[in-house]
């Protein structure tokens, strides 16, 4: 069988010869997507050269995905160029090994390292995976916030009417937010029956929002609030609650609330289910000095302009351990990893991370594109690389 995208690259070839058009015109991306192009919109499943290109290119496909756009700001916020770090780590290999597409640091709001790989740069986005569950967060304390949001102790079918008579009927929305609604679910990226690689194909035949449909059929594991457990398919379930509640899509509602008001440089986008609502648990695509400023939003405690946009202590309350997740040291925050020294983290599948430390004005963006979608060394990694920036940084302070 042919696929959307075959036959769009048999189209788009065939138009190119027509018009006279030179193959390399269209660029190295196009180039390498039309010769191996994905099978479907399942990119669990794509081929690691599929995502080196489809990463960046994820909302121009709209034959097999769409996306709403998230409008920038007319007056970027400025990222000036600090000194260099003179880091001690081979970065050559660093970036052959974490297969990265980008890394930034900024320190004290200044770019002190940026590099770019697999053909990313500053002027393309890459997609985000689970790092917008943590920019979803943001979006719940600014509906509590604005008053469309009464409580984080409401029952969470209070908001998603077809929620009602589910497993779901009595979870809270903090337990929402905190992945404690004891609801089973399979998060197994490996397996193409898993709940996290079936969730976006579901076909609603109810009436509902796709998510809705799917989610309510769930049963339950664990009584609510006792147990820790991670599952995007809640993520997407506060998106809807966030959309249903501000009445607005929440592309829309994040460029109004932060992308536009903090100055974030590029347009962005979020991508959609089959029936047209953000996939609020997966998928904003973004520069990576975007992602990196959304860090300087959170250590500034989502002040803009001297202006609160959250309630008081949100910040502080999303980024610290709200649950126990059984590692020493680490716990989950509203839709945030947290470590017990303070700094937290955005994460998301094939290398993606925000990495936050507030005691060292500290924010450390990477995009990237892992062998399998969860690397245990290869994350170990990374981390040990922040830790030698922390170090560089406390030897600065001294």
């Amino acid at each position: 069988m042919i696929t959307i995208l075959k036959w769009l690259g048999v189209l788009a070839m065939c138009l190119m010869i027509a018009a006279g058009i030179a193959w390399w015109a269209i660029g190295p991306d196009w180039r390498a997507l039309l010769l191996d192009p994905p099978q479907d919109a399942n990119v669990l499943f794509w081929s690691q050269s599929q995502r080196d290109v489809g990463f960046k290119m994820t909302d121009k496909l709209p034959q097999l995905i769409k996306s709403n756009v998230i409008e920038p700001s007319h007056t970027p916020r400025d990222l000036p160029i600090g000194a260099p770090l003179p880091l001690a780590t081979n970065m050559d290999l660093f970036f052959e090994q974490q297969n990265l597409a980008g890394a930034l640091i900024l320190h004290k709001g200044q770019i002190r390292f940026e590099r770019y790989g697999i053909g990313h740069s500053p002027d393309k986005r890459w997609t985000s995976f689970s790092v917008a569950k943590s920019l979803t967060s943001s979006l719940v304390g600014m509906a509590l916030k604005d008053g469309y949001i009464g409580s984080l102790d409401d029952k969470v079918s209070q908001y998603i009417e077809g929620l009602k008579g589910s497993a779901y009927d009595d979870v809270t929305i903090r337990q929402l937010l905190t992945m404690t609604s004891g609801v089973k679910w399979n998060e197994d990226y490996s397996d193409p029956q898993s709940d996290v690689a079936k969730f976006n194909n579901h076909i609603a035949s109810d009436g509902l929002p796709s998510i809705v449909s799917y989610m309510r059929k769930l049963p339950r594991a664990h009584p609510a609030g006792q147990q820790w457990h991670y599952s995007t398919g809640e993520t997407n379930l506060i998106g809807i609650l966030v959309g249903e509640s501000t009445g607005r899509p929440l592309a829309q509602y994040l460029s109004e609330k932060i992308w536009q008001p903090f100055g974030m440089a590029d347009k962005a986008s979020w991508l959609l289910s089959s029936d047209g609502l953000a996939i609020s648990g997966c998928c904003i695509q973004a520069s990576l000095r975007d992602f990196a400023r959304y860090g300087l939003f959170v250590l500034e405690d989502g002040k803009i302009n001297g202006s609160a946009t959250l309630p008081d202590g949100w910040m502080a309350m999303a980024t610290s351990k709200q649950t126990d997740i059984g590692r020493e040291g680490r716990g989950y925050g509203f839709q945030w990893w947290t470590f017990d020294d303070g700094s937290f983290t955005a994460r998301g599948i094939f290398g993606q991370t925000i990495f936050i430390d507030p005691k060292r004005q500290l924010v450390v963006a990477f995009n990237g594109n892992w062998k399998n979608a969860t690397e245990p060394e290869l994350n170990k990694a990374r981390f040990e690389f922040i830790d030698e920036v922390r170090l560089l940084l406390d030897e600065e302070a001294k």
